[in-house]
């Protein structure tokens, strides 16, 4: 059961619409080896809304206490230094119950800031050398979401994303030396119209997903009235969709335990591989992240056997940000996967467009 917490952060269950988006967060949760979500659109659609509402939404992690970098007990890989050595040595040390952190990386943040520096007060004060944790080590089994990501410095959004690749965050300065777990889903949101990401870099996001403003007026006014009711009553809004809050928190639970166990066929997976060839996508990201999505899917469907129509669903996020863009060419990347998708698995595109929707509900 979700636990009552006095916050107030609107549901992730009561978004209304943007169903790609949040399929495609549910995803990176239930296998964050996808490699994030970039989430290009236009402003005022729900992404910084629908993004704290995920993490809300999250079961409570067992992290050790009083630890900087949210370590676990259990898995060595997700252990800081000091924590490793302690259990090592034979200690005994206490874990608490903590909800998902999710860290919010501001524009002007410096490197320092995001990767931890020297702890300057205990520097003066005992004399000693110590590293004051970052933003990264914050994140560490949670959340880390860039607004406007493609504002950000080229710099910092390289170390974001060497992180996020190697889930481990190294720090050499001024005679210290610190390597701790930096494992998180990287979620950057931004509008086209304020400019777009390197082509290299938005290569190394998992998953790209783009929200469109919603032009019916009857789900406009279902959106104004929701997020009224909320505004003028969270507590009683909240209580009102707990029921669907825990059914889809126990399902994101289910999916990430059964995940190992989801199998593909070869030749599902050598038709993967065939539509990143007909697309010429450069080196094989590209591969992986189609796989890892549409077991993803699978394990959240409740299904340990992925199916065509699994494929179908997550593709074009899985690879539309990765083509090479030709200024000449009219057909949208997203079209150009579909394209492709059909002509592999020979099949007619007008009567099967409706696989490729990725969605919660397809």
């Amino acid at each position: 059961m979700l636990t009552t917490k006095k916050r107030r952060v609107f549901p992730f269950t009561a978004v209304i619409g943007q169903e790609e988006m949040k399929l495609a967060l549910l995803l990176n949760v239930i296998d964050p080896r996808i490699g994030g979500v970039m989430i290009m659109g236009d402003r005022g659609t729900g992404k910084s809304t629908t993004i704290r509402a995920l993490a809300d939404l999250l079961p409570a992690i067992d992290v050790v206490k009083d630890d900087p970098y949210n370590s676990s007990l259990v898995d060595p890989d997700l252990q800081s230094k000091e924590v490793l050595e302690k259990i090592t040595q034979g200690e005994n040390l206490e874990s608490i119950k903590k909800q998902v952190p999710m860290v919010d990386l501001p524009l002007g943040a410096t490197e320092d800031r995001l990767c931890g520096t020297i702890d300057i007060e205990k520097a003066l004060s005992e004399g000693v050398k110590a590293f004051e944790p970052g933003l990264l080590a914050k994140a560490n089994r949670g959340l880390l979401y860039v607004d406007e990501v493609n504002l950000l410095d080229d710099h910092l959004v390289d170390v974001l994303l060497d992180s996020a690749a190697s889930g481990w965050n190294t720090v050499e300065r001024e005679g210290v030396s610190v390597r701790h777990p930096a494992r998180f889903v990287l979620i950057g949101s931004g509008n086209p119209e304020e400019g777009e990401l390197r082509p290299q870099l938005l290569d190394r996001f998992g998953m790209s997903v783009e929200v469109k403003t919603v032009r019916d007026a009857e789900l406009r006014v279902q959106v104004v009235d929701q997020r009224t009711s909320f505004d003028d009553n969270p507590d009683e809004f909240s209580l009102s969709v707990e029921k669907q809050q825990d059914e889809l928190q126990q399902k994101v639970i289910k999916a990430q335990e059964i995940l190992n166990s989801v199998q593909m066929d070869d030749d599902l997976r050598l038709n993967i591989s065939a539509i990143c060839g007909e697309l010429d996508v450069d080196g094989l990201r590209g591969d992986i992240v189609t796989n890892r999505s549409a077991r993803a899917i699978a394990a959240f469907e409740g299904r340990t056997e992925v199916q065509e129509d699994d494929i179908a669903r997550v593709i074009s996020c899985s690879l539309r940000h990765r083509l090479r863009k030709d200024p000449l060419e009219q057909v949208d990347s997203g079209e150009r996967v579909i394209q492709a998708f059909c002509k592999v698995f020979d099949l007619d595109e007008k009567e099967n467009l409706s696989k490729f929707q990725l969605s919660a509900e397809a």
